[in-house]
C-alpha cells in the first residue's frame, strides 16, 4: 500500500465521531441521557476548529520564502 500525507482534519473528525458514538453507547447502557441541543453545536464547533487548523497547516506547508531579495 502506498503511503500518503497525514490528514489532520480527517483524523480529528474520525476521532470526534468515535467519541460521540462511545458517549451515546455508554449513556444508553447506564440510563443517562445526552442532550442533542448541546452535542450537535459542540460537534460543529470542534469540526470547524479542526477545519481551520487543517487549512492553516496547509497554508504553512505551501508557504515559500520570498525571492525578491
Amino acid at each position: 500500500m502506498r503511503r500518503h500525507r497525514f490528514d489532520l482534519f480527517s483524523f480529528l473528525a474520525g476521532g470526534l465521531f468515535t467519541v460521540l458514538a462511545v458517549l451515546y453507547l455508554v449513556a444508553s447502557l447506564n440510563g443517562f441521557r445526552l442532550d442533542g441541543r448541546i452535542v450537535l453545536p459542540i460537534t460543529f464547533i470542534v469540526l470547524g476548529t479542526a477545519g481551520l487548523a487543517a487549512a492553516v497547516a496547509a497554508m504553512a506547508r505551501r508557504r515559500r520564502p520570498d525571492d525578491d531579495r
